[in-house]
């Protein structure tokens, strides 16, 4: 095994706290490039930059949350509790589009050439730089641990970058030509890729809600850890995986001679056990015995391996 879960929880939940003074950081750096130039589309980066602000700080107690140990109350866990963070995410940024539009719209009508803009850009570029960094940070650690609320925040923070280069693209652009419409205009534009970005932010963490397998190459990387370690079992049977959070789930049949000892194949168990987890580490397994020749149920073997 690579790293240990509780590591893995330490690792993921420090990351989710230093992403709030970060986010904060950046706000206030947007904030004062909106402040000495007026600008209506750096208002919008900035407004974006408040919901990842709140976001970080809702990833944060979610994180914690997710990583308690299961509990009477909660025999599974707690780790779907990250897909409500970033369910949570993705409302916000679709909350932050609508007031980009309400700033955006009256001003459109009398539209008015910034003020310092060199400044004002030079220190949102700054911001960008920021975020561009910490949110490759997130993305390739969101993907790592398994965490959706990382994950989730990555990506939130990339298309904020996104939005940001476009921003001052823009702005480069209405300064060079003198049409001041160009600095609401792009703000709208910001509003629709906010948009976009919050609709998949809420797609992805319900499609995590409803109990999604693990891709088809972690799936294969399973049955070739079984099929390596199943020797003296007859086959195996009903392969049913999921995810929720950093967790996965494994669950499927296994079929054993009828007089084979009840010890020997508690051994075959912990083998292909060990073997998964060794795959992915943490993953929870559900191995159901069946005797040869059990026909209760319609069993029928789908995949043989070979014994000892």
């Amino acid at each position: 095994m690579t790293m240990t879960t509780g590591t893995e929880n330490r690792t993921v939940l420090r990351l989710a706290f230093w992403g709030i003074p970060l986010s904060l950081a950046v706000l206030g750096l947007k904030l004062l490039a909106w402040w000495l130039t007026g600008s209506i589309a750096l208002l919008s980066d900035g407004l974006e930059s408040t919901v990842n602000v709140i976001a970080a700080v809702i990833a944060y107690l979610m994180i914690g949350y997710a990583s308690k140990p299961a509990d009477a109350g909660h025999p599974f866990g707690h780790h779907k509790a990250e897909y409500f963070s970033a369910v949570i995410e993705g409302v916000l940024i679709v909350v932050a589009a609508l007031l980009i539009v309400w700033e955006a719209v009256p001003a459109m009508m009398a539209p008015v050439l910034m003020e310092a803009p060199a400044l004002g850009l030079a220190i949102n570029f700054v911001a960008g730089v920021i975020n561009a960094i910490w949110a490759y940070v997130l993305i390739t650690a969101g993907r790592k641990h398994r965490s959706p609320a990382l994950s989730a925040d990555g990506h939130h923070i990339l298309s904020d970058v996104v939005t940001s280069i476009g921003v001052l693209v823009g702005l480069v652009l209405a300064i060079a030509t003198g049409y001041a419409i160009l600095d609401p205009l792009l703000a709208v534009i910001v509003a629709c890729n906010i948009l976009y970005q919050g609709w998949m932010v809420i797609s992805r963490s319900i499609d995590g809600l409803m109990d999604r397998a693990v891709s088809g190459e972690e799936e294969d990387a399973i049955k070739q850890a079984i099929a390596a370690n199943a020797a003296g079992s007859l086959g195996v049977h009903d392969l049913k995986t999921r995810q929720a959070g950093p967790a996965i789930f494994v669950d499927f049949h296994m079929v054993v001679p009828e007089l084979m000892p009840v010890g020997e194949a508690h051994d075959i168990c912990d083998r292909i056990e060990d073997a998964i987890r060794d795959v992915h580490p943490g993953a929870k397994i559900a191995i159901h015995v069946e005797p040869e020749g059990e026909k209760a149920h319609g069993v029928r073997v789908k995949t043989t391996v070979g014994r000892h």
